[in-house]
């Protein structure tokens, strides 16, 4: 038996309220990117260097997060 939340991503039912708990991540890293770059502080990891703080990685924890999306994308086209 396949579980709900992998149905949606392999053609089967349509998405429940915990298959879009699997979207909701790689938006939110971006917009917490957002707020840390617009924010201007790096208060608690200090940008010593160009990897080192918040933005960089809200950034790439929003790419680790990508893969249902493109799932996503893949299955609608």
């Amino acid at each position: 038996m396949i579980p709900a939340c992998s149905r949606a991503f392999t053609g089967g039912a349509a998405l429940g309220a915990a298959d879009w708990l699997h979207l909701a991540a790689a938006p939110a890293f971006a917009f917490m990117a957002v707020l840390a770059a617009r924010s201007g502080g790096d208060m608690l990891c200090g940008a010593a260097s160009p990897l080192g703080g918040m933005v960089p990685m809200y950034l790439l924890m929003s790419a680790f997060h990508l893969p249902p999306w493109l799932r996503l994308i893949a299955r609608l086209l």
